[in-house]
């Protein structure tokens, strides 16, 4: 049985007076997707209008028969007005030669072995670009006893908004400079000083090729850590970030955390780490959970001021406004499943309104002094990343005033079990 599409905005158009069967040059078609005889199979009845993109099925006629939300949307056409209508005359698209993609494809008397055309623009008359795909439903119809070629049953249009992928290029576009201008400087470090090491070995002392060779070091530290954030962007974009939970004491990581960045040279006395109790047992990804904590320590060292707080309590996932008292009073309830990691530090904070752009690709705020962004000089990447690690787990992220001013990052993540 053909899976089934139907449209509010079809049912809505016969309930305000428009006729629900319509003539056209082969008899009388529905205004609306008919009804199967029998019972109708789970799943197979779908509203068009829950779609994500613009849907337009057009019958044998050509006269529409389903418009749904989203088509409606972006081609600022009524529904009700449109069905009944032909699909050429509604949606008069053409290709970016001014060609008449009707005339040019003719879905209804071209090939019949034809089943689909793949996306594409069109323009409708305004000039407005739509990412277009066409699909053909088919039947055999006898005639004179033999069986002809497969005719045109119901043509399925595709729609979507070709903003989309102008900001998706757009994206990839700005990564791939990005990563160029990251890669060339420590590439240029790394090849300069080899090349003098090689070239002239003779001449240098221990000191000096020990600063050298610890340059390059760095700086191939730098590349790794470029490619790993790569790395981290495609698996989030394309929804193939991997959680590998094991069980998981946060504190003690959050305490590695700020070790590490003591023996780096920070003062131990520039940090503080605040647990209270009541904590339940969390199963996370332990190597993700250190580049959360890790990226959000550096982000509040490098661009905030005075003590760097890091602060792990019971929360409940559903909601960031629960205070310290009501996250232990609900894991003694049962209610609490997750822990909630704040960071802050005591620098100026980050303006309201900046605030919603901070977790995109290649935010960058002002630098230190002036006053918070993303790491200075890095890519722009690592908040977004930490979005993406908190979310794979099940989690949330904010950024907002911390108490005593500047700025808290406060991430949830559910407990999860050794089996999830």
């Amino acid at each position: 049985m053909d899976e089934l599409i139907s449209s509010r905005a079809s049912s809505a158009a016969q309930s305000a007076g428009t006729p629900a069967n319509r003539d056209t040059a082969h008899g009388q078609v529905s205004g609306i997707s008919p009804l199967p005889e029998g019972p109708v199979p789970v799943g197979s009845l779908v509203l068009a209008d829950e779609l994500p993109d613009g849907v337009v099925v057009a019958d044998e006629a050509g006269r529409i028969i389903v418009f749904n939300r989203v088509a409606a949307r972006l081609t600022r056409l009524d529904p009700a007005e449109v069905i009944g209508k032909f699909v050429f005359d509604v949606l008069p698209l053409r290709d970016a030669e001014g060609r008449d993609w009707w005339v040019h494809a003719d879905p209804y008397h071209g090939l019949p072995t034809r089943t689909r055309h793949p996306e594409r623009s069109l323009y409708l008359a305004d000039g407005t670009e739509i990412l277009v795909s066409v699909g053909y439903v088919r039947e055999d119809r006898p005639k004179d006893g033999a069986r002809c070629s497969r005719a045109v049953r119901r043509l399925v249009i595709s729609l979507r908004g070709a903003k989309q992928r102008e900001r998706l290029e757009r994206s990839r576009a700005e990564l791939v400079s990005t990563v160029a201008h990251e890669l060339r400087s420590p590439l240029t470090s790394v090849k300069g000083f080899t090349a003098t090491l090689l070239n002239k070995w003779g001449r240098f002392t221990d000191d000096q090729k020990r600063v050298m060779l610890e340059t390059v070091n760095a700086d191939a530290d730098r590349v790794t850590r470029l490619i790993t954030e790569l790395l981290d962007v495609s698996r989030i974009e394309s929804g193939r970030m991997e959680v590998h939970r094991q069980l998981v004491d946060v504190p003690d990581r959050a305490r590695k955390i700020i070790a590490g960045r003591v023996a780096a040279g920070d003062a131990e006395d520039r940090f503080r780490l605040e647990v209270l109790g009541g904590l339940p047992e969390t199963w996370l990804d332990a190597d993700k959970i250190d580049q959360i904590l890790g990226n959000l320590v550096e982000n509040a060292v490098r661009h905030g001021a005075g003590i760097v707080t890091i602060v792990v309590e019971p929360a409940r996932i559903e909601g960031e406004e629960e205070g310290p008292a009501e996250g232990a009073a609900a894991l003694l309830t049962g209610a609490a499943a997750a822990v909630a990691v704040s960071v802050r530090d005591q620098g100026e904070g980050i303006a309201p309104d900046v605030a919603p752009r901070v977790f995109r690709q290649f935010w960058r705020g002002k630098p230190r002094g002036g006053r918070r962004g993303q790491h200075g000089g890095g890519t722009g990447l690592g908040l977004y990343i930490v979005k993406g690690l908190v979310e794979a787990h099940g989690g949330t992220i904010c950024v907002r005033r911390a108490p005593g001013g500047g700025a808290e990052f406060r991430f949830t993540v559910p407990a999860g079990t050794a089996a999830a």
